[in-house]
């Protein structure tokens, strides 16, 4: 699912499913991807259930998971295929102007 059609909340909860979907293919219960995180058992229940965790516990999942290469790709600046699109990029500021 595209998140860029959805809403913060529906973005958690997406990821959520994400991270239970990964669970259950590595035949993981609740209780053994908690233990192997660190993550209290709660946390995850919830988590699983609303979508909502804190970032820490949400890297330790993935983490956890085998995933954290996804990470390290989040929020990246975009790369260019060719010269003709380095050419075309404004300089983006390096500090934000919007209050």
């Amino acid at each position: 699912m595209a998140f860029i059609f959805l809403s913060s909340d529906d973005m958690s909860t997406e990821l959520a499913l994400r991270v239970k979907n990964r669970r259950l293919a590595q035949k993981l219960t609740q209780e053994g991807l908690a233990n192997r995180s660190g993550v209290p058992f709660g946390t995850l229940k919830k988590f699983e259930r609303t979508g909502q965790i804190s970032l820490i516990s949400f890297i330790k999942l993935v983490t956890a998971l085998g995933d954290e290469g996804t990470l390290e790709k989040l929020l990246l600046k975009p790369k260019f295929d060719n010269i003709d699109e380095v050419l075309k990029n404004k300089k983006e500021p390096l500090r934000g102007t919007i209050k």
